[in-house]
C-alpha cells in the first residue's frame, strides 16, 4: 500500500486574495490597455501601464498611494512614434522608466514624485540602435545605468543610459525573433528564448553562447491544455515561482528545491476574471508586517487589481524566515566596471524595519562632447586666422551655458506652477 507524502513547507500555505474594490486603480477611462500589454512594470513608488494613444506610443504612470478611478484627463507618458511595447523600471532609481517601441527607439525618462498637469513628452535620453521593433527591456541587475533591449531585428544591444552609448551588440547569436531574455542575479550571463525553440545561455562580454539545447529537462510539469502565454515570475528570497497564464484567471505557484523532484506544487490562486497581463512587486515593496510574500498588479480592460499573496503566521514578529536580506536600490558596479570584467552580487538590504523609497533621485546623461574630437591644426597663415576658431568655440560654450541656465529655470517655474494648481485644486475642492 503505497502512500503519498506531502512535503512540509513554510509556503504551503499561502494565502492569495484581492485587494479591496477601493484598493484597486478602476476605470483607465483615459484609453484601453493594449492586448500587447503583457504585464504591467510596478515599483514600490508607481505603478505604469502602456495604453494606447492615438496611434503614438505612450503609458501611464500612477503613484501607489493613489486609488480608485483615474481622471480620464491624468497624463500620459508620450513620445515615441510608434506603439510602447514593453516598459521596465530602474531598479537602482524608483523614478526612472525606460520604454521600447515599435518605431525602434528606446526612450529613458524620470518620473517626477509629484503629479504633473501635463503630458510627459520629453525623455531624458533616447536610445538608437535598432533597425526593427523592439519589444524587450531588461536592466542589469548590479550595474548602474546598464540597459539591455532585444529587437525584432534579432539583435541584443546593451547600453550605457549614463553616457547614451552602446557598451555591446549581439548580432550574431539568434537566427530568429528572440522571444524573451533575463539576467541571472549578478548580471555575468543572460538567458534567452528564440523562435528556433532553443534556450541559450549567453556571456555578453564575450559575445559567445555558454550553453544551449539542454538535452534532458531537470523537471517538466504539464500545466494545461491551454494555449494562452504563460507569464512566469521568480522570487529568489523565497525560491517559489509564480505561473500567470495570459487570459487565464488563475496563478499557480512552485516551490523549486535543489533535492529531487526539484519542483513542488504548492497552490493555486482562482478568480472570476482573466487577466490581461501581470506585474510583480519587488521584495522590498511588500508589506512585512503582514507576511506578504508576493503581491500581483492584475490587468483588466479598464482596471489594475492587486492580489496579495500572504503566508499565515500567529506571531505579529518580524518573520526571519520569510525575509532573507534583499536587494536593495544601490548598485554593485559601475556601467565601466561591469563592461571590464567585473562582477558583484546585489547590494542587500534588510526589510525588518520595513522598506522606505529613497527621495527623488536625477538621472544625470553625460553624452560625449563634440567639441572634444577636434580636427587636425592647420598651418597657421596670420594672427586673425588663429584667433578666429578660439573665439568662436568660447561663444558657441557661452551659448550652451546660457541655454543650460534657461532651462533649469523653466524647469523650476514648471514645478512652482504644478505646485500652485495643486494647491487652487485642494482650496476648490474644499469649498464644494
Amino acid at each position: 500500500m503505497s502512500r503519498r507524502v506531502v512535503r512540509q513547507s513554510k509556503f504551503r500555505h499561502v494565502f492569495g486574495q484581492a485587494a479591496k474594490a477601493d484598493q484597486a486603480y478602476e476605470d483607465i477611462r483615459v484609453s484601453k490597455v493594449t492586448w500587447d500589454s503583457a504585464f504591467c512594470a510596478v515599483n514600490p513608488k508607481f505603478l505604469a501601464i502602456i495604453v494606447e494613444a492615438g496611434g503614438g506610443g505612450a503609458f501611464i504612470v500612477l503613484p501607489l498611494a493613489k486609488t480608485g478611478r483615474v481622471d480620464k484627463n491624468y497624463p500620459l507618458v508620450t513620445g515615441h512614434t510608434g506603439p510602447v511595447l514593453d516598459i521596465d523600471w530602474c531598479p537602482h532609481n524608483d523614478n526612472v522608466i525606460a520604454s521600447a517601441s515599435d518605431d525602434t527607439t528606446v526612450m529613458v525618462w524620470q518620473i517626477p514624485d509629484y503629479t504633473p498637469v501635463r503630458n510627459i513628452t520629453e525623455p531624458v535620453i533616447t536610445l538608437e540602435g535598432h533597425s526593427k521593433r523592439v519589444g524587450i527591456l531588461s536592466w542589469h541587475p548590479t550595474a548602474r545605468n546598464v540597459l539591455l533591449s532585444a529587437g525584432g531585428d534579432n539583435v541584443i544591444i546593451i547600453w550605457n543610459v549614463g553616457t547614451g552609448e552602446v557598451l555591446l551588440s549581439l548580432d550574431d547569436i539568434h537566427p530568429d525573433v528572440i522571444h524573451s531574455v533575463c539576467w541571472n542575479s549578478n548580471g555575468s550571463l543572460l538567458a534567452t528564448t528564440c523562435k528556433d525553440k532553443t534556450l541559450r545561455i549567453i556571456d555578453p562580454r564575450k559575445s559567445q553562447v555558454v550553453a544551449n539545447n539542454f538535452e534532458e529537462p531537470v523537471a517538466l510539469q504539464e500545466m494545461d491544455t491551454s494555449n494562452g502565454v504563460l507569464l512566469p515570475f521568480y522570487d529568489p528570497d523565497s525560491s517559489i515561482v509564480y505561473l500567470c497564464g495570459k487570459g487565464d484567471s488563475s496563478i499557480r505557484y512552485f516551490e523549486i528545491t535543489e533535492e529531487p523532484p526539484f519542483v513542488h506544487y504548492l497552490n493555486t490562486f482562482s478568480s472570476k476574471e482573466p487577466q490581461r497581463g501581470m506585474g510583480f512587486m519587488p521584495k522590498r515593496g511588500l508589506d512585512v508586517s503582514k507576511c506578504e510574500i508576493a503581491r500581483f498588479y492584475k490587468l483588466h480592460e479598464r482596471k489594475c487589481e492587486p492580489i496579495i499573496m500572504t503566508v499565515p503566521r500567529k506571531s505579529d514578529l518580524f518573520q526571519d524566515d520569510l525575509y532573507p536580506d534583499t536587494p536593495g536600490p544601490e548598485p554593485a558596479l559601475e556601467a565601466d566596471e561591469w563592461l571590464s570584467g567585473q562582477d558583484a552580487e546585489p547590494v542587500l538590504i534588510s526589510l525588518k524595519e520595513g522598506y522606505v523609497p529613497p527621495k527623488h533621485r536625477e538621472l544625470r546623461v553625460t553624452k560625449r562632447n563634440i567639441l572634444d574630437v577636434r580636427p587636425p591644426a592647420s598651418p597657421r597663415r596670420s594672427q586673425s586666422a588663429s584667433e578666429a576658431p578660439l573665439s568662436q568655440q568660447h561663444t558657441l560654450e557661452t551659448l550652451l551655458e546660457e541655454i543650460k541656465a534657461l532651462r533649469d529655470r523653466v524647469q523650476a517655474q514648471e514645478e512652482r506652477i504644478t505646485a500652485l494648481e495643486n494647491m487652487l485644486c485642494e482650496l476648490v475642492d474644499g469649498t464644494d
